[in-house]
């Protein structure tokens, strides 16, 4: 099968969140099954183009049109990548050269992705490709679904389209006059687009895909509601025929505590209990917290952001931290107000609470492989990856039964029987403290038990190819080929 993958991001070329690491991860996931070709078309960031690392040839050119405009597009072939997967970049010195290092905030966003779209297109038929499949991914491809609807359905007429949403606040919105001035769309498809008397990119990719997936099983769901959908829910529940979710995964190849170089000892789910210690011990010296190994230490990785659910961690930290003996690491940056809290709680208590307000990938799987319990309030949740990480390295979860988490941890019973987690499904602290007792109860009453919940999430498969297999079963059903 011929597989198009278009995303505005995709590490580890240029990443600012999880959108880039999926797409490092599918494409490669795809590609390992046999008969795929597959190919990821990316923007040419002056980050990546000025990148050593990255050697390039130049293989095809075209001229895009926006509006009035006639807009230059080069066509980057990466070498030396050897996992089967084709890399494309799409040049533009304007959209995407002279800039300030970020990948998105810019005033011409939209056309700037706009550009990104049609010139996706634009660089498979100068490749003389014809894929089976484009998955393309949030508002910044929403316009491949639409374009290939309305101007190139001659040269790819039986193409079919996945989009996939990711993160359904950034919709791509643009005032009416964007329609004309840039899209340069027939009349008819000005309603697709249309939300309110302004354009709206994702409402029009979800109007024109074949198929429209997210991120997790529950959220697309949840998505049918207000709550979640951020204006979007009736455009979804009209497209609910073709609407699905499926579970990311994650790197086990870098996330693994048996080979992570950023840890001070490697474990398996079979000899976990000293390993584990050990980098309990080496972490509590790290970050400055006493080495209490009898005590569980609660950690979070994390963006200090309020949809991460730290409303509810502030409003019951200083009674958890009197009601129980325990450990709080929190590492991430963000939000003033909560780095300020955390900065605050940890003065407070500098015995007890460690706040480290910084980015740093390595003390993150220190993190991950030291911790007891993994705190994921969030009040809303695509799919989350952390909770999947902390899983994979060991740390029990507590979390917000919503969304990607729903689907990844469900819930053990206060023996730590059955499920792989605690969870509490009314998004308030009260709850969220409870869940919290709950597993520290079963990690200082009945260690045995603990232990046994540990391995379990450790042996949990939260590789790509589970996913990866089940984004295959939906082409093969999109091309009818089942």
């Amino acid at each position: 099968m011929k597989i198009a993958v278009c995303a505005s991001e995709g590490a580890p070329y240029i990443k600012s969140g999880g959108l880039g690491d999926v797409m490092e991860a599918l494409p490669a996931a795809l590609a390992r099954m046999e008969g795929n070709e597959v190919k990821l078309f990316l923007p040419w960031y002056g980050k990546i183009k000025h990148n050593s690392a990255y050697r390039t040839e130049k293989v095809a050119e075209r001229y895009v049109r926006l509006g009035w405009r006639q807009q230059y597009c080069g066509v980057l072939h990466l070498l030396d990548r050897n996992d089967g997967v084709e890399v494309y970049f799409l040049d533009n010195d304007y959209y995407f050269g002279a800039r300030d290092g970020a990948i998105y905030g810019d005033p011409d966003d939209g056309e700037r992705f706009a550009f990104f779209s049609r010139g996706c297109l634009e660089a498979m038929d100068a490749l003389n490709w014809t894929p089976d499949i484009i998955q393309c991914n949030d508002w910044q491809t929403g316009l491949i679904p639409v374009y290939r609807h309305a101007l190139y359905g001659d040269r790819f007429p039986y193409t079919r389209c996945m989009y996939t949403i990711h993160n359904i606040e950034y919709q791509g919105w643009a005032r009416a006059d964007f329609f004309d001035d840039t899209l340069g769309l027939p009349w008819e498809y000005r309603q697709r687009l249309d939300m309110g008397g302004s354009v709206n990119v994702m409402k029009g990719g979800i109007e024109t895909a074949d198929m429209v997936t997210t991120v997790s099983e529950t959220y697309a769901r949840e998505l049918m509601y207000p709550y979640y959908a951020h204006g979007l829910d009736s455009v979804l529940a009209g497209n609910a025929w073709k609407l699905t979710g499926i579970t990311n995964g994650i790197d086990t190849g870098t996330f693994n505590p048996e080979t992570d170089p950023a840890l001070p000892a490697h474990f398996s789910a079979w000899n976990f209990r000293e390993g584990k210690a050990a980098c309990k011990a080496a972490l509590q010296r790290e970050v400055g917290l006493p080495e209490k190994p009898e005590s569980p230490l609660l950690v979070m990785v994390t963006r200090l952001a309020g949809h991460k659910g730290l409303d509810l961690l502030c409003y019951i930290a200083r009674r958890l931290l009197w009601e129980e003996d325990c450990q709080l690491l929190i590492l991430g940056t963000g939000e003033a107000q909560y780095e300020r809290f955390f900065r605050d709680l940890e003065a407070q208590y500098p015995d007890r609470v460690s706040a480290k307000i910084t980015f740093n990938l390595g003390l993150a799987s220190r993190i991950y492989a030291g911790g007891d319990i993994y705190l994921m309030p969030s009040k809303s949740e695509p799919c989350g990856l952390s909770q999947m990480n902390a899983m994979r390295y060991g740390t029990v979860p507590v979390v917000h039964a919503t969304g990607g988490l729903k689907d990844t941890v469900p819930p053990c019973n206060e023996q730590g029987e059955n499920g792989l987690g605690f969870t509490f499904q009314s998004y308030n602290g009260d709850d969220f403290l409870a869940a919290i007792k709950r597993c520290i109860g079963l990690y200082l009453e009945n260690r045995p038990a603990f232990d046994n919940l540990v391995r379990r999430d450790m042996e949990q498969d939260f590789s790509w190819d589970v996913p990866a297999g089940k984004y295959m079963q939906l082409f093969k059903t999109m091309l009818g080929w089942q």
